[in-house]
Order: C-alpha cells, then structure tokens, then sequence
C-alpha cells in the first residue's frame, strides 16, 4: 500500500474550501436542518466515453499545446457501475499566473462518512505533445489553447484522468488569498514557533521574520509559516519533511479556530471569501448536501490524506516526476475510484 503522507500546502487548500464552502452553504440556504430534510444528495454528471488520445476540441493537437483529452470515465463503464453516494472532486490552487501549485482528487463516500485526498506533485511528467510536459502547466495551457473560458480547468481534467483513469465529478479552484483571509477572518491563529524564522528572497517578494514561541499569527504570517524552509545565513533552515511537519501544525492550529463558535459571527465574510476566491461547479444545493453531511464525518480526523507514488525523477534541467503506475492504480482504487469496477493499468496512460 502507498505510503501515507500529508501534504500541507494542498491541505491547507482542501481543508479551507471544504469549510469555507459548507459555511456559505449553510447559510444561503437555510441551514443544516432544512438540508437533512429536503436536499436531496448531488447526481453526478452523466458518464461519457473517449479515448486518452482525443484533442480538447474533438482536433488533433498541435506540437505547441498538446490538448489531450480524457473524458470522464474509462471505456466499456457506465452509469450503473457507480458507487452509491460516492462523488469525486478536482482540486486546485492558482497561483496569478494560473499555474497550479496544488492538485489534488478527493473522494468522498456518503454511505461511510468517510474522505480522503490523494495529491498530485506539481512537477509529474504527462503525456501529451506540449514542450513542458510538467502537469502544473495544464491549466495555462488550456486557458491558452482551449478556445473557451474554461479551458483551463477542462484540460487539466484531462490531464488528470491520464494519471488516475477517469475525471472527477465536480472541479474547484482556488487561489492562496483565501487562505489568508480567512486566517484572518477568525483572527488569526496560534502556533508555537519551533525557532526564529527568518529568510528573505527578494526574487519572490519575500520576507519571512517570525520570532520563536508561542505566538498567534495573522494570515500573511501563517502563510510565510507554512512556505518557510532556506533560512538566511546564521538562521536555521529546515528540509521538506519538516516543512511538512510545521503545516500540520498550521492546519491544526487553523481548523481550531474555523472550528470554534465564533466563527458563526464571521460567515458574512466567509462568504465574501468564497465568491472572490473560488470557482466551482458544484450547486449551492450540493454544497448544502455536503456540508449537512459533516457532523457525520467525525471531524476532520476523518480525512485521510495520500500522494501519488513517484517512481523516479529526471533531475535537472526540468526536474520530471514520474508516477509509480503499480502504486497509483492500488491507492486510487483503495481511496478515489468511484466504480465498482477497478480501475487497469489500460485504463491510465502513466508514463513510464
């Protein structure tokens, strides 16, 4: 079974919108108790066919943009192979440039309560015809090249399949100022500061200077918390598993103070948040389903969190990941498949 990480920066995002977004839900629409009694559970879109190697728009691609499709399902599934209640959904942090920083594919089953979240390293090699064949850069491609407003999020689907076999059924984008914000919102958080953080990256726009200690931090500074790893000279930097450690603790730290009643006096600004910083399509009464479905989860121990297995990496100049095919077909049919049917090797296109 794949190893079982936690990837802070995409938890930051998933976590975020998942609250954020069942706030709003409740709210427009009357509250949790109309939602257990008269929302009816999301239907997931219609399956439909396609081969791995269809363009974006039904042409074939050019060697510039590589817009490969894959439509929602593998070929010979259908309708009736679905799980009941189990619905999937794409998730994704923007950067300005429209480059995805954070990809992620959650489940989530409604007949167990149960979730889980499988990250896709930003830097895993796909196959498609593009010069830079990195998957972050799907979304600005297809924003590019697809011929559509939405073309961005339409071949990263695309893109996504190739690696896990099928599209999600629902997609959400969001970009890091909602994270902050709503930091913000509930007024901050409070973290223990291992040591004194200190680093300057002026290329970036940068500046990171947090005292050691317990200490609440505002969202700016929670976000340098979470981003922090060089260290200036004389100061102490840390690698990526203790980066990764240090955005648990932000995580948790974040989802006490979402988590407290005070927070209700804020839902007018979560949903400033929400409308500002995420583009979903998912209905204002889906979102009330789900989120009438949350004190049933358990909390937010309930989500289990994983990454897709990397088999090897190029090195430098690029810098490709590839994925471990063996590895991620048994954590996607462990955590995401939303079939009754397994997902095969036949099924991805991984390259190898």
């Amino acid at each position: 079974m794949t190893e079982r990480k936690r990837r802070s920066q995409s938890l930051l995002f998933a976590r975020t919108f998942f609250i954020s977004s069942c706030v709003f839900a409740v709210l427009a629409m009357g509250g949790a108790l109309f939602a257990q009694n008269y929302i009816q559970p999301p239907q997931p879109p219609p399956l439909t066919m396609g081969s791995l190697q269809d363009s974006l728009e039904g042409e074939e691609p050019d060697e510039a943009d590589g817009l490969w499709a894959g439509l929602r399902a593998p070929e010979g599934f259908t309708d009736e192979d679905r799980r009941e209640l189990f619905y999937t959904f794409l998730i994704v942090g923007l950067d300005a440039n429209s480059i995805t920083d954070t990809i992620m594919v959650a489940s989530f089953d409604g007949a167990s309560n149960t979730a889980s979240v499988v990250s896709i390293p930003r830097d895993t090699r796909v196959n498609v015809a593009r010069n830079y064949r990195k998957i972050n850069v799907a979304h600005s491609a297809g924003q590019r090249f697809g011929g559509t407003p939405d073309g961005g999020i339409r071949q990263l689907k695309r893109e996504v399949r190739s690696l896990i076999g099928f599209e999600p059924d629902f997609f959400v984008e969001i970009n890091m100022a909602a994270f902050t914000r709503i930091i913000d919102a509930v007024g901050g958080v409070t973290v223990d500061v291992p040591f004194h953080m200190r680093y300057d990256d002026p290329f970036q726009g940068l500046h990171i200077d947090i005292p050691a200690g317990l200490q609440r931090l505002d969202g700016e500074q929670a976000l340098q918390f979470a981003r922090f790893r060089n260290a200036n000279r004389g100061f102490r930097a840390i690698n990526d598993y203790q980066r990764m450690e240090n955005q648990q603790i932000l995580i948790e730290a974040m989802l006490q103070s979402l988590l407290t009643p005070a927070s209700i006096l804020r839902i007018p600004e979560f949903i400033s948040i929400f409308e500002e910083n995420v583009n979903t399509d998912i209905r204002a009464q889906d979102m009330l389903w789900f989120a009438s479905r949350l004190p049933d989860v358990g909390g937010v121990d309930a989500l289990s969190t994983y990454t897709l297995s990397i088999a090897r990496n190029s090195g430098p100049p690029n810098w490709y990941e590839f994925v471990d095919a063996a590895a991620a077909l048994e954590l996607v049919n462990s955590a995401l498949n939303p079939f009754t049917i397994p997902i095969g090797v036949d099924d991805v296109d991984i390259v190898q």
